[in-house]
């Protein structure tokens, strides 16, 4: 019998102690989540930085940086792939390897925003910026 969590197990534990750490849901819900993933639980922060921090800093790094470990958690600084804006979008939109879907967690808006405010940080300077109407016609299209 194979010992090693599955990967939905491990990105399940991973989303629901980013959850917590955020403030998002308390001890006694964080095993709520890695049984479902579907509720009203949603982050309240609306500026780039304060979702960059409650959301995605835990793994990424305060500069973007990414680390190795237990995961690999790639950098976002002075990463090409957000040249295209469409990219992180669809990334928070639908998750990817070991990152769960964030969908049901953020708005339109609050993608936007973390979106802008991580293509123009930590050595990113991609201008084009995107807007809620854009992360709405992304999310309808998948």
């Amino acid at each position: 019998m194979n010992s090693h969590p599955s990967g939905i197990a491990v990105r399940s534990v991973l989303l629901a102690g980013a959850l917590a750490l955020a403030g998002v849901v308390t001890p006694g819900m964080a095993s709520d989540v890695g049984t479902s993933m579907s509720g009203p639980r949603t982050f309240s922060q609306q500026d780039g930085a304060a979702l960059f921090q409650a959301v995605c800093q835990g793994c990424h790094q305060a500069e973007g940086e990414g680390a190795v470990g237990a995961a690999a958690y790639p950098a976002l600084a002075r990463n090409s792939k957000l040249a295209s804006a469409a990219y992180p979008v669809y990334t928070i939109l639908q998750g990817r390897k070991g990152m769960p879907s964030l969908e049901g967690y953020l708005s339109d808006a609050q993608i936007a925003t973390v979106v802008n405010y991580v293509r123009t940080h930590f050595g990113n300077q991609y201008a084009d910026a995107v807007t809620p109407q854009m992360v709405r016609v992304a999310r309808e299209s998948h």
